[in-house]
């Protein structure tokens, strides 16, 4: 599957929902706590903006944090730059086709300084696909829009299950195989991970990424559980850094 061209078709669907928001909708609060729909998309505007500079400045640093946790900084980064929306919306607009360009046009071996770790541009697209389809279910949820599954969240899927040693590692665990044998939207079948583990997860692959992107809390997936470590693996599920 090309990431880019499914980058590409996740942030269209976005842009065009957003374009179809009334003033009262870009300002009712959305599902991240403490932002309207507007900060929402602030948020994915400048951390677009963020992919475009790396690039330009070759760095392969993880972000300065400065003080606090990766989350209260990209708080205070939002409330420093907080515009209209319409302002907003043109800045993301504008942000999204650059970072994108970017992505599609770098070496594939070159490595972007992100969040906690230096990322190749496919494996950055994948997070930045993650992130905008997490988000876009921040601001369809609160606001009753329509936002369905489609076949792009294998990219997410794939995230998820690729970043469970990193997960493990967040709450000092050792790494460990687990086995996700997943249902997609269509009704075909995604398996990540050796087929031998002792450890499985199993389920809607939806469900599945929602857990990750912490949108939804495992006891209310759906999702089962088999061995040592499945249950542990997807209470520690993330397809984002902490």
């Amino acid at each position: 599957m090309d990431i880019f061209a499914d980058l590409e078709a996740e942030l269209d669907r976005l842009e065009t929902i957003l374009a179809g928001l009334d003033e009262a909708a870009w300002t009712a609060p959305s599902a991240a706590a403490g932002w309207q729909v507007v900060d929402v998309v602030l948020h994915l505007a400048q951390t677009e903006e963020t992919v475009v500079a790396n690039a330009a400045s070759g760095s392969a640093e993880p972000w300065d944090r400065q003080a606090g946790t990766l989350d209260e900084a990209i708080d205070r980064w939002v409330r420093a730059e907080r515009a209209a929306p319409p302002v907003v919306f043109e800045r993301w607009r504008t942000a999204w086709r650059a970072a994108l360009a970017t992505l599609r046009q770098a070496d594939p071996d070159q490595r972007f300084g992100w969040a906690t770790a230096p990322l190749r541009p496919a494996a950055l697209a994948t997070t930045r696909l993650a992130e905008h389809w997490a988000h876009g279910l921040d601001i369809t949820g609160p606001l009753g829009l329509p936002f369905p599954d489609t076949d792009r969240l294998r990219h997410v899927a794939w995230l998820a299950h690729r970043s469970l040693p990193y997960a493990f590692s967040l709450v000092g665990a050792p790494p460990q195989e687990v086995y996700c044998d997943l249902l997609g939207p269509d009704g075909s079948t995604w398996r990540y991970g050796p087929p031998g583990a002792d450890s499985t997860i199993s389920g809607p692959a939806g469900a599945f990424c929602r857990v990750g992107a912490q949108r939804l809390a495992p006891a209310e997936s759906g999702l089962v559980t088999t061995g040592p470590h499945g249950a542990a693996a997807l209470r520690v599920l993330r397809n984002y850094a902490a």
